[in-house]
């Protein structure tokens, strides 16, 4: 029964009922969208949202963000498609790849945890050195030729009509999970989003732990590109665009707090199905997939304006509880309003 209990409050349960219940409407409309296929490729089409929204997630954890995914994208694409378009090894083209994804994760680190600039401010202006970057290195031109293998390699199937790439995908992130919430290191990422002088105070290593995921936040983001340019085929100047915002909606929606210190990355990775499944299903509906954008604003803003609610709501629950339990204490009632006072200033 606890167990039971433990389950109905997990925040990223609301989002996988939302997900049953998105397909079940679809379906409704037309009942020609529930058949295996159809299902596994709104799956397929997650991955590389999925990568980058589990990466944005260590970012929300620590109480920060990152919205220089986007153009990490874009950037590793375009040097993992020209290298092994001019002949490069794949291990060699896809470690350049993770490298600067890593690179670009020091470098918002070192502006946020190290130098204390707002990480929103910071990494907006790292997106826009990306995106110069990326124009000058592509010459404003497209990324094409990719080989074939590297390409036709997107649509290889492992369970039934789910991708290779969506079932790796999913092993890191249940492998992710385990380490977040089995090891000591790993509850270090939510203990700090909580409350980041207490962890201080009480001996974790925050300025590690933020380091730490910005560097994770850029190595998925790369990863991401690296996909990306295997089941796009090509790569373009405005490639990854986007991605940003879909990756907070996804871990928003998936239970991950803004405000930090909430959330897991399996609620991600099914927040990122959903975002990754709207033009698919929009089609299916008998609407335009241009309204893909304004969906997953509105969306964005519900989910967002709910997050703070309950935040407010468990803040105020919580004030009424330390007061009940002083005045049952023996506080006299005028203390009782001071402290009341005093917590609403």
């Amino acid at each position: 029964m606890q167990y039971v209990k433990k389950l109905l409050k997990a925040r990223g349960l609301t989002s996988a009922l939302f997900l049953v219940a998105l397909f079940l409407v679809v379906g409704a409309i037309n009942p020609s969208f529930l058949t295996p296929g159809n299902i596994s490729a709104c799956f397929n089409t997650s991955v590389v949202y999925t990568l980058v929204a589990v990466g944005m997630a260590f970012t929300l954890f620590i109480g920060e963000i990152d919205v220089s995914v986007g153009a990490n994208i874009g950037l590793v694409a375009a040097v993992v498609g020209t290298l092994l378009r001019d002949g490069q090894p794949l291990v060699v083209a896809c470690g350049a790849g993770i490298l600067i994804g890593a690179v670009i994760g020091l470098i918002n680190a070192w502006g946020v945890a190290i130098m204390k600039a707002p990480s929103l401010i910071f990494t907006l202006g790292v997106n826009g050195v990306l995106r110069g970057v990326l124009y000058v290195y592509t010459n404003g031109a497209w990324v094409e030729n990719l080989p074939k293998d590297f390409k036709d390699f997107s649509a290889v199937t492992a369970v039934g009509d789910l991708t290779v790439y969506y079932c790796v995908t999913i092993l890191v992130v249940i492998c992710i999970h385990l380490l977040l919430t089995r090891t000591k290191r790993g509850r270090y990422f939510h203990a700090v989003g909580d409350n980041a002088q207490g962890a201080t105070l009480v001996g974790l290593p925050t300025m590690q732990t933020k380091v730490l995921a910005y560097v994770i936040c850029g190595v998925m983001a790369a990863v991401a590109g690296i996909i990306f340019a295997s089941r796009i085929g090509f790569v373009t100047p405005q490639s990854g665009n986007g991605y940003e915002m879909k990756a907070i909606a996804a871990c928003v929606l998936g239970g991950v707090s803004l405000l930090g210190g909430v959330g897991s990355v399996v609620g991600s990775a099914i927040g990122a199905v959903i975002m990754a499944s709207i033009s698919y299903l929009l089609v299916f509906m008998g609407f335009s997939s241009n309204y893909d954008n304004a969906i997953t604003g509105i969306i964005l803003i519900i989910v967002v304006v709910g997050d703070a609610l309950i935040q407010h709501r468990s803040i105020v629950k919580n004030r009424r509880a330390r007061l009940m339990a002083r005045v049952s204490d023996g506080t006299t009632a005028a203390d009782a309003d001071a402290e009341k006072g005093g917590d609403a200033a």
